[in-house]
């Protein structure tokens, strides 16, 4: 029913069938009506008796029954009618004379009575057996109260009435072992004027015995014209013994404007395969609207219409609150419900966010999924919404909309996090929304400076469209997971989530993804893992677009992932980012040499692998499997592996080596790793002389290992330094006089540096002036001194020079550092007046951030929960992130020690090389052993070489029955 969002009003419709007088013209099945009107409104489907009673007693030979039915009023015009019965009953077969619907004009002016002709039968063993007809109306009589108390009657033949059409239908079943059904199957096609409703495809006028393997049956539907199709609805009944079903295509033919559209299926409607569901919708190839309309941008509307008449009680009246268009933003909720028995609720839950000059979002209802029914006393519950951007959030109102005493519900705390501004905001409520309990309040606003606010990392919005290619089978159920690399970092792995029919053949499916901001992006990494009953996909492209910038990145790849298909055979591939047909990155040779040391039982019998890290990302997980040598990792022996076909990384940083300690020797001692990039015709060195095994050195069979080449940069005591100046864009903000300039860093102070202003041609309004001087280093720069002083030492007049911006660029390095001024300067004759500004933002190259890649030792400190049944015996793993990168998954095991008990604080030593600042932590368990739930406090990890201590909060349950079922977590740091 369409509604466009509102609650439709029900008003009375007086409806009168005419079955026809003809032999065995009466039925006893059950007779349902649907109304259409116009921009496509219609009624819920009704049944025009309520009882067997009734049905035994109407609709008898040359019977005029009249039913007073209330309907979603659907507007003054009625299209057209759809009006048929279930086929049930001694003698279901009907032939229906015409159908008469009458309504009351508005303000009570009298009737109109539109008339529908049919004279046709509606029955299994009749005419061309169908049960349901759609009916067009032929006239309109309308009687009108005059003044004077008397009804005029007036006939109006209905000239423009959409027309019948017949559509005839081909189902192709597939050509596979049990691909034929015996189920029954139902049919629903949908055009942009209409639908036909569901018509059951009973005779096949190709075949006797339908839906047979490799067979083609053919049908005709007759419904009011649909305009142009768009999308069908089929389903099967599972009865019978055979019911499973592979369709493999669908083709509708509109007889009248002889338009072909063709459905590619390729799926299985089947309780045991695929997705195991029986019902499914499919769109008409090349079609380009909308699939998924619950990620459309919801329409603003005011919802705070229908609140609870209890929210408002001791509340002034209220001002008109302010919904306007403007960007969609997604915000991230957790509610965690109190632990009293009856703290728990059924009820609709919603949140309301408030910004500044009474602009809110609409109410983001916060509906339950994964099958679950209440917010439970005790758990916890995760949401993510898309509602309008306010602004700066001044409050923030929850409450759910249970009418009755018993909806009580009892919340414990509530946050909402804000990926777009890099925010979160906790609120503990600890109060009651119930009509019973507390004050009686179903709903309460809490203000922002109540909260607790602390940083997470900034997220950016990109619009992805995923294109499935036009192959034969190209459609996939598999799971399918994205990695995004940009210049300033990379995402985690993120899965795509299917939502039913995702990634369909000649598909394309849009959605919205978070990630971090990393832009300009370079590449991105697809994987599937080959589950599900089709485990292959054809992958045409990938198209990024950035909601905030509008930068649009295409990512080409038209082939195969699928281990028995296409001439790859792989389940992963890369694809550079393409912007404005220029490919980001370029494909070369990585030629890897692996030195095994010359130390005794220094060889492994372990699979080895590693990753390589570098400017645009890394490699993804490359298994040394093909050496030059047949023994491979024997002591004193280079093994040499070539991988072909690869993304550049740029100039690297590090690698990654480990090896799964498999072997009767796993044990291994490793001198160095030589990384050739033959397109930059590079080797880059990785040395490690240390073992990886669990017997020797500290344990780890995981090391990182720094590149050598970057201790090859030699940063003498002096460098060079770029400054960019911005002057304002504003009336007198120039300057015809000079300006210096002084650099803070942490290593020390620069000398006075003079940007002197020749023929009056810098520092004009809106440009941007560049210079470069040589200093000594002075490490991070922390503050500037900046100074405008006269050319002839004498201040004639009161005047000033509006600074926008500052951008020093330190030239050895590239390091950017970033000074928002918008500041006006006065001119001075001295150099003993100026104005100081701190480092507002700080951009680290590349060659910066490899340079500070050493190898640290982290104390990790994992506090388990003093609560029942906190302790876990689940195998623990934790990954850190920091500014340089990430650890890789590390196992937190120790020997001859019971680890994660109730209350316990566990110490864990892990070297690998420094992450720098800490951005966030993921702690996560295998849920195996007899009690893998587990109840982590909070976790501290310390880098020993500074000793910097960073603190992750958790105080939540990694267990998969209880609270919101994760097993893992990610925790960013308490400041």
């Amino acid at each position: 029913m369409a509604t466009n969002g509102k609650c439709p009003e029900v008003v009375p419709y007086e409806i009168t069938t005419f079955t026809s007088d003809v032999f065995a013209a009466g039925t006893d099945a059950d007779v349902f009506i649907v109304l259409y009107g116009q921009k496509g409104l219609c009624t819920q489907q009704k049944y025009l008796c309520v009882n067997k009673r009734e049905r035994l007693m109407y609709f008898e030979r040359s019977a005029e029954d009249m039913f007073i039915v209330e309907l979603e009023d659907i507007g003054d015009v009625i299209e057209k009618i759809r009006i048929g019965h279930d086929n049930q009953g001694s003698n279901p077969g009907w032939h229906l004379d015409r159908v008469e619907i009458r309504r009351l004009l508005r303000k009570g002016k009298g009737s109109e009575t539109t008339i529908f002709p049919c004279e046709r039968w509606l029955a299994r063993s009749e005419d061309d057996g169908e049960t349901v007809r759609e009916l067009v109306p032929s006239e309109i009589i309308t009687e009108k109260l005059l003044r004077d108390g008397t009804l005029k009657h007036n006939e109006i033949e209905v000239e423009d009435a959409l027309e019948t059409h017949t559509y005839k239908v081909s189902v192709r079943t597939g050509d596979m072992y049990g691909a034929g059904t015996d189920a029954n199957v139902f049919l629903s096609i949908y055009g942009d004027l209409g639908d036909t409703g569901e018509r059951k495809l009973s005779k096949s006028e190709s075949s006797s015995n339908k839906f047979e393997r490799g067979a083609v049956d053919k049908f005709s539907i007759e419904a009011v014209d649909l305009g142009q199709v768009y999308k069908i609805r089929i389903r099967h009944d599972n009865s019978l013994a055979g019911a499973d079903w592979y369709l493999d295509q669908v083709e509708v033919v509109d007889v009248e404007t002889e338009e072909v559209y063709m459905f590619l299926c390729e799926r299985w409607l089947s309780i045991k395969k695929e997705d195991k569901r029986i019902e499914r919708t499919f769109f008409v190839k090349g079609y380009e609207g909308e699939r998924n309309p619950q990620n459309a941008k919801k329409t603003m509307q005011n919802s705070k219409a229908g609140l609870d008449s209890n929210m408002n009680k001791k509340k002034k009246k209220k001002k008109a609150v302010i919904m306007e268009e403007g960007p969609m933003i997604p915000y991230h909720f957790t509610v965690s419900t109190g632990d009293d028995r009856d703290g728990s609720t059924t009820s609709r839950v919603y949140v309301i966010i408030m910004g500044p000059n009474d602009l809110e979002t609409e109410r983001l209802w916060l509906d339950l999924t994964d099958g679950k029914t209440c917010f439970a006393a005790g758990g916890m519950e995760h949401f993510m919404c898309y509602g309008l951007d306010v602004g700066e959030i001044k409050r923030v109102e929850l409450g759910h909309n249970g009418a009755t005493p018993e909806s009580c519900w009892l919340v414990d705390a509530l946050s909402v996090a804000v990926p777009t501004k890099g925010i979160q905001y906790n609120f503990l409520c600890k109060c009651w929304l119930a009509k019973d309990r507390g004050d009686g309040l179903t709903a309460r606003v809490f203000n922002i400076l109540d909260a607790t606010t602390i940083g997470i990392i900034r997220k950016v919005v990109y619009e992805v469209t995923v294109v499935t290619g036009d192959t034969q089978n190209a459609g996939t159920d598999t799971n399918i997971f994205i990695t995004v690399f940009g210049a300033n970092g990379s995402m985690e792995e993120m899965l795509l989530a299917k939502h039913e029919d995702r990634f369909e053949r000649g598909q394309e499916d849009t959605f919205n993804l978070e990630i971090d901001d990393i832009a300009p992006l370079k590449k991105l990494r697809v994987r599937i893992d080959g589950s599900g009953s089709r485990p292959d996909w054809f992958l045409d492209k990938i198209i990024m677009r950035n909601l905030s910038t509008e930068e649009v990145y295409v990512f080409t790849y038209e082939e195969w992932l699928s281990k028995t298909k296409g001439p790859k055979r792989t389940k992963v591939c890369e694809l550079p980012a393409v912007v404005d047909d220029e490919e980001m990155v370029e494909k070369t040779t990585y030629t890897i040499q692996v030195k095994t040391s010359d130390v005794a039982a220094a060889g492994t019998d372990a699979n080895v692998s590693l990753i390589v890290f570098g400017e645009n990302g890394d490699t993804g997980t490359l298994a040394l499997r093909e050496s030059t040598n047949r023994n491979k990792f024997e002591r004193n022996q280079v093994d040499v592996f070539r991988f072909g076909d690869i993304l550049s990384l740029g100039e690297l940083s590090k690698i990654r080596v480990w090896h799964d300690n498999k072997g009767p020797a796993p044990g291994w001692h490793l001198d160095y790793v030589d990384v050739k990039d033959d397109l930059l015709d590079q080797t880059f060195r990785f040395p490690c002389d240390r073992w990886l095994a669990k017997s020797e050195d500290d344990g780890q069979i995981m090391r990182e290992l720094a590149c050598a080449n970057n201790d090859i940069l030699d940063l003498s005591d002096k460098t060079k330094y770029e400054i960019e100046i911005t002057t304002a864009n504003s009336e007198d903000a120039e300057t015809k006089e000079n300006v210096w300039i002084i650099l803070e860093g942490k290593k020390g102070r620069s000398k006075e540096f003079m940007m002197e202003n020749p023929k009056k041609k810098k520092f004009l309004r809106g440009a941007t002036d560049s210079f470069e001087f040589s200093s000594k280093n002075v490490g991070e720069i922390v503050g500037i001194c900046l100074g405008h002083i006269t050319k002839e030492k004498k201040v004639k007049n009161e005047s000033f020079w509006h600074v926008q911006e500052v951008v020093i660029t330190e030239k050895e390095l590239r390091n950017k550092f970033y000074f928002t001024c918008d500041s006006r300067i006065p001119l001075a004759a001295k150099r003993d007046e100026f104005m100081t500004f701190e480092c507002t933002k700080t951009v680290e190259s590349f060659a910066s951030k490899v340079r500070s890649l050493v190898p640290v030792k982290y104390e990790i400190i994992v506090i388990t929960g003093d609560v029942k049944g906190a302790a876990t015996d689940a195998n623990v793993f934790i990954t850190l992130y920091g500014v340089n990168g990430d650890s890789g998954k590390r196992a937190l095991k120790g020997k001859y020690r019971n680890l994660f008990e109730r209350g316990r604080t566990d110490r864990f030593l892990v070297e690998m090389l420094d992450l720098g600042e800490l951005l966030r932590i993921r702690v996560e368990h295998d849920d195996n052993g007899s009690s893998s739930g587990w109840f982590l406090e909070c976790v501290e990890v310390t880098n020993t070489a500074n000793w910097v201590t960073t603190i992750f909060v958790c105080g939540k349950w990694l267990d998969r029955n209880k609270a919101d079922g994760q097993t893992h977590r990610v925790l960013y740091p308490k400041y």
